[in-house]
């Protein structure tokens, strides 16, 4: 499916540099969705992936608590999902995942971000055509996994696709169908160790070493956000 693209986890967690990056994210995931769907995470189907997310990277209990406990504080911020879409330098597409507490603040961070770093940002809407999003969940791989007898049990649940690689399994399908494939991998009993929503192009854009360099700078400034959740680009 051409993932080869994506904001690779290394290239990304190289880029956040070390948990303290990671864990304002995680932590903000887990208070939306608890704050959406209610607290406990036996009934929000959200709240347990976002938990089961911060556990994959080794995000201490106490701030999973805290983070829950946060989306019923007095003083809880009231956060909202918004998307943003740029082209940078050389023609690469950038699709960036925000949820903040000021829109005002955020999207003149983006704005200023692209413009210093030699790109612009695009009406919403104009790359949402030139991006697949898709669910992705990575399992630990099962010592009897056989991808075959998986593709059968997981196929009227929206499955698309299965990678295996090594310790774990990659499963993908339409982002529709995030919902009944997350119920599917849990009655099955699998362990999640992340689970997401991701976009991936449908035509990749080849770079060499000092435009990669160039596109960097910016990717780098949008991973410095703390309202920035997820940046999509469409760099090979």
């Amino acid at each position: 499916m051409g993932r080869a693209f994506e904001y690779r986890r290394a290239a990304k967690e190289k880029r956040w540099g070390k948990m303290s990056r990671l864990f304002p994210r995680l932590a903000k995931a887990i208070t939306m969705a608890a704050k959406e769907g209610g607290e406990d995470p036996d009934t929000n189907s959200a709240l347990r992936t976002a938990i089961a997310n911060a556990k994959a990277q080794n995000m201490p209990k106490d701030n999973i608590d805290r983070a829950i406990k946060r989306a019923s504080g007095n003083d809880a911020a009231t956060y909202v999902e918004v998307n943003y879409e740029g082209k940078g330098p050389h023609g690469v597409l950038v699709f960036v995942e925000c949820a903040t507490d000021n829109t005002t603040r955020t999207v003149a961070n983006v704005k200023s971000y692209f413009n210093k770093t030699g790109g612009q940002i695009v009406p919403t809407g104009s790359l949402e055509f030139m991006f697949d999003r898709k669910a992705v969940f990575e399992i630990a791989k099962p010592e009897d996994f056989d991808a075959e007898e998986w593709e059968l049990e997981l196929i009227d649940a929206g499955l698309e696709d299965i990678e295996d690689h090594d310790e774990s399994v990659y499963i993908y399908g339409d982002y529709t169908d995030f919902g009944t494939l997350s119920t599917a991998l849990e009655e099955r009993g699998v362990e999640v160790k992340n689970a997401s929503l991701k976009r991936y192009p449908t035509t990749d854009v080849e770079l060499d070493e000092e435009q990669t360099a160039e596109i960097e700078k910016l990717l780098d400034k949008l991973d410095d956000d703390d309202d920035v959740q997820a940046v999509f680009t469409n760099m090979a």
